[in-house]
């Protein structure tokens, strides 16, 4: 070991909340350390969101190519080289990962490659590539998640795989079991599906997506089954069992299934037990997530937590946020974390996205709620692009208009929620909506008119009631 470095805020693991904490902690003045064993950009970058987005992007182009019909293009034979799609895959990544590591460097910060380990509250152990004993004014934990492991039916990576290494694979299956309807395994489904692949998804739930609310999951499921996809809900996987070249799939009073492979895409967990946690007397739940409050400090003042590890909202953005303001805390000033506007987008065929409370939460939580709902399919935009699939939705208060969530399923969701996530965030009224003038023809004024609907105006769309 070398002669121990002291800095005024270390970061642990450099994902998409790591990198972003040192650099905002950075742009005060301060010196910061980046500890990271992996590569840099985590789990989103590297395994998670960059990979799966860049071969949905190729999934998307060959559907785009595949309907060139309807604008009067005609194709010839069209065919799929997964190899050179994974490949393209591995060149963004690998881009991306190149201009982090100099957009780290050109902030002055320290990049440290190992595992960290706290030796006492602000002094750690890194063990790796750079060997060192650090201390830190103030640390900010971000070491983020892996995939869960079911001992029933253990990945074996090889026939059953998981989130991370069926992104190794380098030509298709036959067929493809999914366990687990969730944004992960649905966002497979839909890529394997656009590829050729037979589809089957499993989820012991009553439905796909249940969170994102019984709208957005009744056309999820209606599109997949459109696609072929086939969907299963309310089952329970007992085990998995090698079947000649392939799988067979044990369920719980039902009849198997079988596959060439199988996703296991039920969840993920925190990485935490390897930081010697107990070490700085900083508290986990039963399951390892570090708790913290609403500045996202622990229980030891100075040593702050972000990301996947706090096991609060697993999402790339809500990290890279958190991080911002663990970073503002760290280095002396103020600042709080809010989750009443987070936006959530899953990259299916149609894309997804919603923001703020679904109409059943909005109820639960004793609001007079009501919803505007207006199809894409009556959208002069969407027709003209031949994108109708899905719709728009804005959840208000009756009481004082207040929007207070919005969904969307359809082209483009991913970009489109943004509007109503700035909306919710600084608590607009559903007149503030109405009374913007959006850009025609766009897909945006999808939300004007939902907006309408819900304040029982609609323009574009027929009143519930004719009159006569």
């Amino acid at each position: 070991m070398t002669e121990k470095k002291y800095y005024d805020v270390i970061v642990i693991g450099a994902g998409p909340g790591g990198y972003i904490a040192a650099i905002k902690a950075s742009q005060t003045g301060k010196k910061v350390a980046l500890i990271e064993k992996g590569d840099l950009g985590g789990t989103c970058l590297n395994v998670g969101c960059i990979p799966t987005k860049t071969l949905i992007s190729n999934a998307q182009a060959l559907h785009t190519i595949q309907h060139a019909a309807d604008f009067g293009i005609h194709v010839g034979s069209v065919s799929i080289d997964f190899g050179k799609m994974k490949e393209r895959k591995d060149n963004v990544i690998s881009k991306i990962r190149k201009s982090l590591e100099g957009l780290i460097q050109s902030n002055g910060i320290d990049i440290l490659r190992g595992t960290a380990s706290f030796k006492a509250p602000f002094e750690l152990k890194v063990k790796g590539e750079d060997n060192q004993i650090i201390h830190g004014e103030k640390i900010i934990i971000a070491s983020g998640s892996e995939p869960l492991d079911i001992p029933a039916f253990p990945c074996d990576h090889q026939k059953v795989f998981n989130s991370t290494s069926i992104l190794g694979l380098t030509t298709l299956p036959k067929t493809l079991a999914v366990i687990g309807g969730g944004y992960i395994g649905c966002e497979f489904a839909s890529l394997y599906a656009e590829l050729g692949v037979k589809v089957i998804v499993l989820e012991a739930l009553p439905s796909l997506v249940a969170t994102q609310g019984r709208g957005v999951s009744d056309a999820l499921t209606a599109a997949f089954k459109k696609k072929g996809i086939e969907v299963q809900t309310g089952v329970i996987v007992e085990g998995i069992d090698r079947q000649g070249q392939g799988v067979e799939i044990r369920l719980k009073d039902k009849a198997v299934v079988n596959a060439d492979v199988v996703l296991v895409a039920i969840g993920r967990k925190v990485v935490s037990k390897e930081l010697g946690l107990e070490m700085a007397g900083v508290l986990t739940n039963e399951k390892g997530a570090i708790s913290v409050n609403e500045k996202m400090e622990t229980n030891v003042p100075g040593i702050y937590a972000i990301g996947d590890v706090t096991g609060l909202l697993m999402l790339a953005h809500v990290a890279s946020h958190q991080g911002m303001i663990a970073a503002v805390n760290a280095t002396g000033g103020s600042a709080t974390m809010h989750y009443e506007a987070v936006p959530a987008v899953i990259f299916t065929l149609p894309e997804i996205a919603t923001v703020g409370m679904t109409l059943e939460q909005a109820t639960e939580k004793g609001y007079s709620a009501a919803i505007g709902k207006f199809p894409f399919q009556v959208l002069g935009k969407s027709i003209a692009s031949v994108e109708t699939e899905g719709f728009a939705q804005v959840v208000i208060d009756q009481k004082t208009g207040q929007i207070l969530g919005a969904q969307m399923v359809g082209h483009d969701a991913a970009s489109l929620i943004a509007e109503m996530a700035l909306a919710i965030t600084n608590e607009l009224t559903v007149d503030c909506l109405t009374e913007t003038i959006h850009a025609h023809p766009t897909l945006p004024e999808a939300w004007l008119e939902a907006g309408l609907i819900a304040q029982n105006t609609p323009i574009h769309f027929p009143p519930k009631v004719k009159r006569l």
